[in-house]
């Protein structure tokens, strides 16, 4: 691939879509031009300067060829453009949840598995928002001592269902959830599946498997909470190899992406793209468990910012 690329952002209207325009300025992507797409054509202002957005159909994907196509989507409108594009020639890069489990296509977090974007054969998924903070800070500690077991609790903003349920936040309504999330808290994520688990809760249980190994066994309970950016979770690890609380602290404190402090809040997370690290303590009622708290922007690191790190790999 050449050294400065022409990329596509499809779903440029959107707030994943228009946090990855605000990355590629950020991280001086070297562009050689940039073609942004949405539902509907408009005009709109983004880092780079107002720019036309084109609607999203086959005409337009062809007579616009690229090198990259950062997707900010939905499953079913990736299920249907994603091979287009890569049939022209471009690598998708895609946010959405439908490449995730297919056997065929990388799942990336680059500071934890860089060496799959090797394996793609035209896509690439991005994981789940919380799959990606959580994995970050737990890859590291994984290679050096093993997890057998972890348990996790999200806590997770409101921006990660989208722009519409930002407006229910603010307004007190419930258009998007079953209820109001305006002071409340809503323990469920998407719909249930049969075995009492949400679909966002096995996300990161799959997920795990996938990008570090089938072998840990994985609990997660995932919470909507009434703020409107970053998500938190906390992460609950019992070794395989024996370890020291300075041993864990010391994975952390060298971890790419990883910030290591007292106790982070969304506040130190929103608008960086790495995963900030607290709380770090033993866990005093399992032999060989360490117990952390980790927070980072959901629509940097656990979107647009690992989906344009993934493109920097590419070239």
């Amino acid at each position: 691939m050449n050294k400065k690329s022409t990329v596509a952002v499809v779903g440029a209207t959107g707030l994943v879509g228009k946090t990855m325009l605000t990355v590629l300025k950020e991280r001086n992507f070297p562009l050689s031009d940039l073609i942004l797409y949405a539902n509907k054509g408009c005009n709109i202002d983004t880092p780079f300067g107002e720019k036309t957005v084109l609607e999203l159909n086959r005409p337009n994907i062809y007579s616009h060829p690229c090198d990259i196509a950062l997707f900010a989507v939905d499953s079913e409108v990736s299920i249907k453009y994603a091979r287009v594009f890569s049939t022209m020639g471009a690598t998708v890069i895609d946010n959405s949840s439908a490449w995730r489990m297919d056997d065929n296509v990388p799942l990336i977090i680059p500071e934890v598995n860089s060496s799959a974007v090797l394996l793609h054969n035209g896509v690439i998924a991005n994981p789940n928002c919380t799959t990606a903070q959580i994995l970050t800070a737990v890859a590291p500690i994984y290679r050096s001592f093993g997890v057998g077991r972890m348990v996790v609790s999200t806590y997770q903003s409101v921006s990660g269902a989208g722009a519409a349920a930002l407006n229910d936040l603010y307004s007190g309504e419930n258009k998007v959830f079953d209820v109001p999330i305006k002071n409340n808290l809503i323990p469920k994520i998407d719909s249930y599946q049969t075995n009492g688990y949400t679909v966002e809760e096995m996300k990161i249980v799959n997920e795990t498997h996938k990008i570090l190994s089938p072998s840990i066994s994985v609990n997660a309970t995932c919470v909507r909470v009434p703020i409107s950016n970053c998500h938190g979770a906390t992460v609950n690890i019992r070794l395989i190899k024996k370890a020291k609380l300075s041993q864990i602290s010391e994975c952390l404190s060298s971890a790419p992406s990883v910030t290591l402090m007292d106790s982070p809040t969304p506040l130190d997370a929103v608008g960086r793209d790495g995963v900030f690290v607290g709380r770090l303590r033993r866990d005093e009622s399992e032999e060989n468990t360490f117990c952390f708290w980790v927070v980072a922007d959901n629509l940097r690191k656990g979107a647009a910012a690992n989906a344009v790190q993934i493109a920097e790999l590419l070239i």
